[in-house]
C-alpha cells in the first residue's frame, strides 16, 4: 500500500482524536509539556495497537467485532461526553472555564483514548483481509495521531483564551464526544435501523 494511502488512512482515523484534544486543550488552558506527552502518547499508542489487534484477530472474528465495536465506542464516548455536558451545565453562572480536572491522566485519559480508537480496529481487520502488512501502517497511524493530538491541545489552548469558548468548553466538548459516537453509530448504519 503507498505511503500516501496510509498517511490519508491516519489523519482520518486521528480525527476523533483530534476534537477531543481540541476541546481539552480549551478546557485546560495552558497545557504542560507532560500533559501534551502524556495525551498524544496515549492516542499515539492506542491508534497504533488497535489496528495490530485487529490484524491479529482477522477474518475468522471478524463478523463478531463488526456486530459491536461501534456501540462500545458510542458508549464509552457517550458517557464521557454526557458527564461533561451534565457537570459544565451544572456550573454557576458565574464561573469561566471548565471544572479544574485534568483529562489527560487517569482513567478518563484511558478511555477516551480508548474510545477514539476502537475505529482503528476495524482498520486492522481490513488490513488482515487485504493481506497488507500491518506494521509500518500501524507506525504511520500512531505516529500521524500523536502529532495531531498534540497540535489540537495546543490549538484548544489558544481558542481557549476567548471567554465565550472557555465559559461553555466543558458542555462544548462533552456535545463532541457525544457527536462522535453518534457519527460512528451513523457510519455503521445502526441509527437508521433506530428510526
Amino acid at each position: 500500500m503507498p505511503l500516501s494511502t496510509l498517511f490519508a488512512i491516519a489523519v482520518a482515523l486521528a480525527m476523533d482524536a483530534f476534537a477531543v484534544s481540541l476541546s481539552t486543550g480549551i478546557c485546560l488552558c495552558r497545557v504542560r509539556t507532560a500533559q501534551m506527552l502524556r495525551m498524544a502518547g496515549a492516542f499515539g499508542f492506542f491508534q497504533a495497537f488497535m489496528p495490530v489487534a485487529g490484524w491479529l484477530l482477522g477474518l475468522t472474528f471478524r463478523v463478531y467485532i463488526e456486530s459491536f465495536d461501534h456501540w462500545v465506542a458510542f458508549a464509552l464516548l457517550a458517557f464521557v461526553g454526557g458527564k461533561m455536558v451534565w457537570q459544565g451545565l451544572a456550573g454557576g453562572e458565574d464561573e469561566i472555564g471548565c471544572e479544574p480536572r485534568d483529562n489527560t491522566r487517569g482513567m478518563r485519559l484511558l478511555i477516551l483514548a480508548v474510545a477514539t480508537s476502537i475505529d482503528a480496529l476495524a482498520v486492522g481487520l481490513s488490513f488482515a483481509v487485504l493481506n497488507e502488512s500491518i506494521w509500518l501502517a500501524s507506525g504511520v497511524i500512531g505516529a500521524v495521531c500523536f502529532v495531531i493530538t498534540a497540535f489540537g491541545l495546543k490549538l484548544g489552548c489558544l481558542a481557549g483564551r476567548i471567554a465565550v469558548i472557555s465559559r461553555y468548553a466543558e458542555v462544548l466538548g462533552g456535545v463532541v464526544l457525544v457527536a462522535i459516537g453518534l457519527k460512528i453509530l451513523s457510519e455503521h448504519g445502526t441509527l437508521l435501523l433506530l428510526s
